[in-house]
């Protein structure tokens, strides 16, 4: 076999799983598509981690979604389609225009009808969910410096058995510095600090190689009522 540069290397066995374990979906890669035209960034998830996040909210029977950071939608694709039949997916997105990408992009794949986007600052937006919890998956991928807030919020916001997920907190390893000036490293080390005091809550973290480059995925599992919303 060909020798690959290690970042090749990633990316090649992304492909390889895609090739065998995801079939071809024609409204994901015009979500892609889309989002591309559109000038948005290309931060949405690797299709096999939106795979995974699927099944896990198969797993728990999830009725309730809440994604904090739309994009383009492509993540929130995945999640829905993981509901039960009955179920809701709110996502939030503070950029207008990757909302209205995105509501585009849910609608092709036929699933305006359980999700909604809306619009505004999440830390402004979270408080006034408590009438619509709790959520059995809250899955955060947003700004990284405001992740301890909203990780607060998600634990608030579930029911005991819910799982919240969390993106980007390995960030090539550079979590591991506790002098960066970084405030995307900072935010993550808060919410590994925060988690790991937390009685309410299990979880692990794991690192991912891939098409996304070096970083990591942390799931946490809601073991104890959390306090009443304030």
């Amino acid at each position: 076999m060909k020798r690959l540069q290690i970042d090749e290397l990633w990316t090649a066995v992304d492909a390889y799983i895609g090739e065998h374990l995801l079939a071809h979906d024609a409204a994901l890669e015009e979500a892609l598509k889309a989002s591309e035209v559109a000038g948005l960034p290309p931060i949405n998830v690797a299709p096999n981690q939106g795979k995974l996040l699927m099944m896990l909210a198969e797993m728990i029977g999830a009725r309730r979604i809440l994604e904090i950071g739309t994009l383009g939608g492509y993540s929130t694709i995945w999640l829905a389609r993981g509901l039960v039949p009955g179920g809701r997916l709110i996502t939030l997105e503070l950029d207008p225009r990757c909302a209205e990408v995105a509501r585009a992009n849910i609608a092709r794949a036929g699933l305006g009808g359980i999700v909604e986007v809306r619009v505004g600052r999440a830390l402004d937006t979270l408080p006034g969910l408590a009438a619509e919890a709790p959520f059995d998956l809250v899955f955060i991928d947003a700004d990284k410096p405001a992740t301890p807030a909203y990780y607060e919020w998600a634990v608030k916001l579930s029911r005991p058995g819910a799982l919240i997920v969390v993106d980007n907190v390995v960030r090539e390893g550079a979590i591991l510095d506790p002098e960066s000036t970084d405030q995307h490293v900072q935010g993550i080390r808060r919410f590994y600090e925060l988690a790991a005091a937390d009685p309410r809550v299990s979880g692990t973290a794991l690192q991912t190689t891939g098409a996304k480059g070096h970083d990591g995925i942390a799931i946490l599992r809601v073991t104890a009522t959390p306090a009443s919303i304030g």
